[in-house]
């Protein structure tokens, strides 16, 4: 179960921090359930346990406050004591749940190879051999590569005692099975390498070439697709494949790619009980084509994401809404529907999640949309609600995001004319982001800010021939069918000004001939 990978130990003084983040992670139902799970294992009419949980689900108190509220003074030890009795319990809850729901064919087969060991010893071979064969049977179903290893190993061993057995044609099996087997951990690793890359690299603002990581780190562990893969290493798989086009801002080469694999999990065996996973590669494919400026065929991988985010009863939905919403609302915003987009994503503003990163996207895409309708004061309400140091952001979501934040900040301070603070900012952008930018290869940023303050010296000779001749030499264009989403945006709003035009809809034109580059 997918709450699993979010609960790890955790030092006793961040217990109400993470109490927190998991409360927010569990559905109304789970939440309703977890209470019923309270009820029955309090012996107690005493037990604060179920009261610190409801005042956790409100999320409106600090850990002081709630420490009055339940025990009508400062009884730090006591509440210590309680939060730690109630993380327990709500891991005991999860891990329960997860053996009820999704290792129900694991346990079986896990059974069954049990049951047949004592048979075996017993020397009732025939009974043992037909209760492996069962297990096997399911365990091929399901890809179980690591159950079908404890089935082999078990029959080889015990091959001599059934004379029907081909032993030759057993390991064999056995054999194909530990080459899938040793397959899916060499995925697993080449992911977790890479996905320390990323950390490594998103806290110390360093740059790397992703592209040449996520092709050696394969070519490394000799991993190829195949049909026989788990649900969810073919889901690491097109995960790995999308950081490296979140890297490179190039998701052109990628979409083929992640569409035959989708095209092989809409066939897997076990699509309806990996839902968690089925989510992510749903939502993976229709970011992917919302990059690629696909909209409404984006917009159907999101109806798909939807309906499956409301089975077993909206089970995971609050851990993806924001994910799906953001990219929802940026379909709408770019299709031109730019007040349905805002009306989207308004709900989250002030709201509490666990998924940071989403959060925040939200809020500059917000600014974003407000920006582009031409509400200044909006935007800049909004705005203000990013009050951390620039490094905090870089460890939390990355050099990129803070630099785009950065952007918006300058062009929103043009437009307000707030003269001191364009000069500072522009200023502060240079001495701090001018390396990193070259080291990325990326000076184009750093050519477009020139533009921007030209403009901001000398707006009268935007609309000039000769300032235009100077934007058209001094970018090297891509063409619009490659070129990424976020830099037409920001391009647009220099087009806008050079050809005394809105911003929105200029940013329309923009995407609409890059579509139709697509088309030719």
């Amino acid at each position: 179960m997918p709450y699993i990978y979010c609960i790890i130990i955790i030092f006793t003084d961040d217990i109400m921090t993470n109490l927190n983040d998991i409360v927010a992670t569990l559905s109304s139902e789970d939440q309703q359930h977890f209470i019923m799970f309270l009820e029955k294992k309090n012996t107690r009419l005493d037990t604060k346990n179920i009261q610190l949980f409801k005042l956790l689900q409100k999320n409106e108190l600090n850990s002081k406050e709630v420490c009055l509220k339940l025990y009508k003074a400062h009884k730090k030890d006591a509440y210590h004591a309680l939060r730690k009795r109630l993380y327990q319990s709500i891991i005991d809850f999860i891990a329960n749940s997860s053996l009820e729901e999704d290792k129900v064919i694991d346990m079986q087969i896990i059974k069954y190879i049990l049951a047949s060991r004592t048979f075996l010893l017993h020397k009732q071979y025939k009974v043992a051999f037909n209760i492996l064969d069962r297990a096997e049977v399911l365990a091929q179903e399901n890809n179980l590569f690591p159950l079908l290893n404890e089935i082999y190993h078990t029959k080889i061993q015990y091959a001599y005692s059934n004379h029907s057995v081909k032993l030759d044609t057993l390991i064999e099996k056995f054999k194909v099975n530990q080459k899938y087997h040793l397959q899916e951990d060499r995925l697993n690793i080449a992911y977790a390498r890479i996905r320390e890359s990323i950390n490594e690299v998103t806290a110390k603002g360093e740059f790397i070439n992703f592209q040449n990581l996520v092709k050696d780190i394969l070519e490394e562990y000799d991993i190829d697709i195949t049909e026989s893969m788990s649900f969810m290493s073919l889901y690491q798989l097109m995960k790995i494949v999308t950081i490296s086009a979140f890297a490179t801002n190039d998701y052109l080469k990628i979409e083929p790619f992640l569409k035959n694999t989708y095209d092989l999990l809409l066939t897997h065996k076990n699509k309806e009980k990996q839902l968690y996973y089925h989510i992510q590669v749903l939502y993976l494919m229709g970011y992917t084509l919302f990059r690629n400026k696909k909209f409404n065929e984006s917009l159907e991988f999101l109806d798909k994401q939807r309906e499956v985010m409301s089975q077993r009863k909206g089970k995971y939905y609050n851990e993806f809404k924001l994910k799906f919403h953001l990219i929802l609302a940026l379909n709408f915003n770019y299709l031109g529907d730019l007040d349905k987009a805002i009306s989207i994503l308004k709900p989250f503003l002030n709201s509490k999640h666990s998924d940071l990163e989403s959060l925040l996207d939200i809020y500059l895409s917000l600014v974003m949309m407000y920006f582009q309708k031409g509400d200044f004061q909006n935007a800049r309400q909004i705005f203000s609600k990013f009050y951390h140091t620039d490094k905090w952001y870089i460890e939390k979501v990355g050099k990129e995001w803070v630099i785009k934040k950065n952007l918006i900040e300058i062009l929103l301070q043009i437009e307000l004319k707030n003269v001191d603070l364009v000069e500072s900012r522009l200023l502060s952008f240079r001495r701090n982001y001018s390396k990193f930018l070259k080291e990325i290869k990326q000076q184009r940023v750093l050519i477009y800010l020139s533009l921007v303050n030209e403009y901001f010296n000398a707006p009268e000779k935007i609309t000039t021939i000769e300032f235009k001749n100077k934007v058209d030499n001094s970018f090297e264009w891509v063409g619009g069918k490659q070129e990424d989403i976020f830099v037409m945006s920001f391009y647009a709003w220099l087009k806008s000004k050079m050809e005394n035009k809105t911003l929105f809809n200029t940013t329309l034109d923009l995407i609409k001939t890059a579509q139709e580059t697509h088309e030719s």
